[in-house]
């Protein structure tokens, strides 16, 4: 049997057509995704979009109760008109293409278990749960490093300098703006300060201060709102402080530092901003010439998000295979050593296969971007 069970219609708008007869009723969805709640779907008849009072719906069928207000398209008794095309449609849901590159983790779990469970077979006896356990992990471990499925929020920084992490974030890809022509301009992490997630109170002796409890007080850390104030200008060397940039006035400084490397720093030279990932609080904070801007935020998930994400590439699934084969083994207490062993080179390998064919390395493509580099820079 083949793994299209979707019509091309179902695939390309998300929707399902019959032909009227004059007298039928009842019209029952054989896609699997057309949702439960009547609010989510629209329907039409020769075009037409029908009113809800026109028809019922209890999934999977849609029945037309007799309430004929659109007499052009509908019959007394509220059935459509014979020759006439009624179509079903998802309402208001974004397209879904691309799905016939993943396996499901449903379909990869019985798929582990019909080939490689069972008497004679690699792993003798296992549990659904436990090859449910290895296959989530992998799946975990597969988009950290070798699947990389990169996702991307457009968002638009406020007065308070920082956004907050996506609700699924693991970590950050690339952090850019975007410029009125839609060009993307990458911000650098910005190493020269840091998100303190407390702040120690101290006497004017300097001596920390405790509560009754015997607990540090702590207060509202200055370095964030002194690093809001900073002129991202200075960071470029633009002032003389010497806890900012050096002095170049100071010849005996560069005698004692012969061999040094003064002038600007690559890192900061540029008008791009930077940003500081407050970890502890999940916000991700900016310097203050970003207010306001458009950036948009590419990251990586660790797939296990929605039941949705729950999958693996086709290009990564026998790799998945012999992963969840090496995970089953090593917990197998008589299991032997030299058999693990195995499975680990298997899944050694498996998994280098899988990362070179996703890196999708294309000759073409290659070649033109390395054409750049035969340039002949003039100084």
């Amino acid at each position: 049997m083949g793994l299209i069970n979707v019509t091309q219609q179902a695939y390309y708008s998300q929707s399902q057509s019959f032909t009227g007869t004059g007298s039928k009723l009842d019209f029952t969805l054989t896609a699997t995704y057309f949702p439960t709640i009547p609010d989510s779907i629209q329907v039409f008849v020769d075009g037409k979009e029908i009113n809800t009072a026109n028809y019922d719906y209890v999934n999977p069928t849609i029945t037309f109760d007799g309430n004929a207000n659109n007499t052009d398209v509908l019959e007394a008794d509220g059935s459509p008109k014979a020759g006439l095309i009624v179509t079903v449609k998802e309402f208001a849901k974004a397209e879904r293409f691309g799905g016939y590159r993943y396996i499901s983790l449903n379909d990869l779990v019985s798929n582990y278990l019909v080939a490689f469970v069972g008497d004679g077979k690699l792993i003798d006896n296992a549990k659904r749960s436990d090859v449910l356990f290895h296959a989530k992990r992998g799946i975990q471990e597969f988009n950290y490093d070798i699947g990389r499925v990169e996702k991307i929020q457009e968002i638009q920084v406020g007065t308070s300098l920082s956004i907050p992490m996506p609700q699924d974030y693991i970590h950050y890809v690339r952090i850019s703006y975007v410029d009125d022509s839609g060009v993307e301009h990458i911000i650098y992490p910005g190493r020269i300060t840091s998100k303190p997630s407390e702040s120690i109170l101290q006497d004017d002796d300097y001596n920390y201060l405790f509560d009754s409890d015997g607990s540090l007080l702590t207060g509202t850390p200055v370095t964030e709102t002194r690093f809001k104030d900073l002129n991202p200008a200075n960071l470029s060397g633009g002032i003389t402080a010497d806890d900012v940039s050096y002095d170049l006035t100071r010849s005996a400084q560069r005698v004692q530092e012969f061999g040094g490397r003064f002038g600007l720093n690559p890192e900061t030279s540029h008008n791009n901003g930077v940003f500081v990932i407050d970890e502890l609080n999940g916000k991700i904070s900016f310097s203050s010439d970003l207010a306001d801007r458009i950036v948009t935020l590419k990251y990586i998930s660790d797939g296990l998000g929605t039941d949705d994400e729950m999958q693996i590439h086709k290009f990564a699934e026998d790799a998945m295979y012999k992963y969840i084969t090496h995970a089953i083994g090593s917990a197998k207490a008589n299991m032997p050593e030299y058999v693990i062993n195995r499975f680990r080179k298997e899944r050694r390998a498996a998994m280098r296969n899988a990362k070179l064919r996703l890196s999708s390395i294309k000759l073409g493509e290659l070649t033109q971007v390395m054409r750049g580099k035969s340039k002949v820079i003039k100084h």
